[in-house]
């Protein structure tokens, strides 16, 4: 029989044990506004996404407090990797109800960054010390509902998602040209900093039960429609140093991320490379079957990149052609591209095992 046989027999199987893994594990999700799916409309803040055309491809077609057109990362891990509802916003009332708070919880919350200085500006969201505080308030309410042992089994054979850092460049260090974090760091030095705090995150988060945790990257910056209007970029080049940030600290997660597995003597941790498979849309969007790369759907302004995405914006009639939803965040399809390379893609993308690798590590032993 052919290798191409036998490869496919063994791809078939893997996928077979990756969703006995999936089976009934629960999720939780912790960041900012890329994977926030609405505790931020339960806050006074600006840094809000539940108005129109927000949610024009969700399936009720209103906005829901996803920065999306339609569906979010966690919602397209939620349904096409663990087969399951979304997790609800942790604040949402809801959670309570029946079975909800088996399946995990949303914590994350639009604005925040690894900084507690990130994101001042948005005043009342959940930073990320609020979002752990909420974790162990919904650790103590599980231990309520079916005991403390099978709570502490929930959480850490549950999948984990944080997303991180981007904030931390576009509303910190490059908010303005003054801002205080850029006159106190260098650019090499700045990252490095994030990194180290970001580290004690991870170990925080390792320290309160997760076991399996996707660690995502920042994107290319430099090559986000709102970076694009703000350098003045004349045919839709990337600004440098942005882009330079992004270079920089993707690198440096990756090998902290190797450093802390190895600390741990476990690969616990697995880092998503967000800068390479962005770049790869932003490159070559006809490759992906995008018509634009660089202009986003709902704005105003060059490249549709300044302020906020809202009723009175320029909105494109084919989500589907473009990278870019609003000036900072993605589509809902190239999410779905970006949630298939995190189940199967490469090493070059996900560092030391893509998801369904560790799903199949994951599988009850029969």
């Amino acid at each position: 029989m052919s290798r191409i046989y036998f490869l496919t027999v063994a791809l078939v199987l893997l996928a077979r044990v990756a969703e006995a893994a999936a089976a009934d594990r629960a999720f939780f999700v912790f960041g900012d506004s890329l994977v926030d799916s609405g505790n931020n409309n339960f806050l006074a803040t600006s840094a809000r996404s539940n108005f129109p055309p927000y949610g024009v491809d969700y399936p009720t077609h209103r906005p829901t407090g996803r920065f999306s057109n339609g569906l979010n990362l966690p919602d397209i891990i939620s349904n096409s990797i663990l087969d399951t509802e979304p997790p609800l916003p942790y604040l949402n009332p809801q959670i309570m109800n029946g079975q909800n708070l088996l399946m995990g919880a949303n914590f994350a919350s639009a604005g925040i960054g690894i900084l507690n200085d990130t994101g001042l500006q948005f005043l009342n969201i959940l930073r990320i010390h609020q979002q752990f505080a909420l974790f162990q308030d919904y650790q103590t309410r599980l231990s309520k509902k079916i005991g403390r042992g099978r709570a502490q089994e929930l959480v850490s054979h549950a999948l984990v998602l944080v997303t991180l850092g981007g904030n931390d460049f576009v509303n910190n260090y490059f908010l303005t040209p003054f801002a205080p974090r850029r006159r106190q760091f260098t650019l090499p030095q700045y990252c490095r900093y994030l990194i180290s705090e970001y580290k004690k995150i991870l170990m925080k988060l390792h320290e309160l039960g997760a076991r399996r945790v996707i660690v995502t990257g920042t994107g290319p910056l430099g090559c986000i429609p709102a970076e694009l209007a703000l350098s003045g970029s004349p045919n839709g080049e990337c600004a440098p140093e942005p882009q330079q940030a992004s270079q920089i600290y993707n690198s440096l997660l990756v090998q902290m991320i190797q450093e802390l597995n190895n600390e741990l003597n476990s690969d616990v941790f697995i880092a998503s490379n967000a800068f390479d498979k962005n770049k790869d849309f932003i490159s070559n969007p006809k490759n992906f079957g995008f018509e634009t790369s660089n202009v986003a759907c709902c704005g105003q302004g060059p490249y549709n990149g300044l302020g906020t995405c809202n009723i009175f914006s320029n909105l494109c009639s084919d989500r589907s052609a473009f990278v870019f939803w609003d000036s900072y965040h993605p589509t809902e399809r190239a999410l779905r591209l970006i949630v298939q390379n995190i189940m199967t893609g490469s090493t070059k993308y996900m560092n030391p095992m893509n998801l369904s690798t560790a799903m199949a590590m994951d599988a009850p032993r029969t």
